[in-house]
């Protein structure tokens, strides 16, 4: 096996995959009621925050009804305003004073859990009654000590990190599909043809 995907599957092992299920489940639970999902992350992790929302808004495999889901940086007239106007650390935390509200979620993704504008987004997001969901790399940071919970990849490597980080979006997808899919219709018997024997 190359080492790179020896270290991915090592990683994988020791990831708690329960958490991430159970993650999905509430949200399967509560976003059709009316919360929303903040997520955010710079740079690789962005792209999997807006992976994320993708999938919620979107489809992740069965359909369902679509559930809201925002992802932070995408507004770029927003992002680049904010970020001119009062410094980068406050991109995320000021959007979710705008349209954030108590009982919504944010999901936090960094591999290192230093991330200034990820740790202030999260702080935010606290005091206005978010729940506060972390995903990040091994070490302790500010951004777990932020968070309510956090879930951890235990690997030194960056790329695993975010490797292990797009799976378990993934599995909370499947949970988030599990609860909220639409029964399939029965199927209707076509109507004999007229003249058919």
């Amino acid at each position: 096996m190359h080492p790179r995907l020896r270290r991915l599957s090592t990683a994988l092992e020791g990831v708690d995959g329960e958490q991430v299920q159970r993650w999905g489940r509430f949200l399967g639970e509560h976003l059709p009621c009316g919360r929303r999902l903040f997520a955010c992350g710079n740079g690789g992790s962005a792209a999997e925050a807006q992976h994320l929302t993708a999938e919620l808004t979107g489809r992740f495999r069965t359909e369902r009804t679509p559930l809201s889901a925002i992802c932070l940086h995408a507004d770029t007239s927003s992002l680049t305003a904010i970020a001119n106007d009062y410094g980068y650390r406050e991109v995320f935390a000021r959007q979710l004073r705008a349209h954030a509200r108590p009982g919504d979620v944010l999901v936090c993704l960094s591999t290192s859990g230093a991330s200034e504008n990820v740790v202030a987004a999260a702080v935010t997001a606290g005091e206005l009654g978010l729940r506060t969901w972390a995903m990040a790399g091994a070490e302790p940071s500010a951004l777990q000590a932020a968070c309510e919970e956090t879930l951890a990849v235990p690997s030194p490597d960056t790329a695993t990190v975010q490797e292990v980080h797009l799976s378990l979006i993934h599995l909370m997808c499947e949970e988030v599909d599990a609860v909220c899919a639409v029964p399939a219709a029965p199927r209707q018997r076509r109507p004999a043809r007229e003249g058919a024997a």
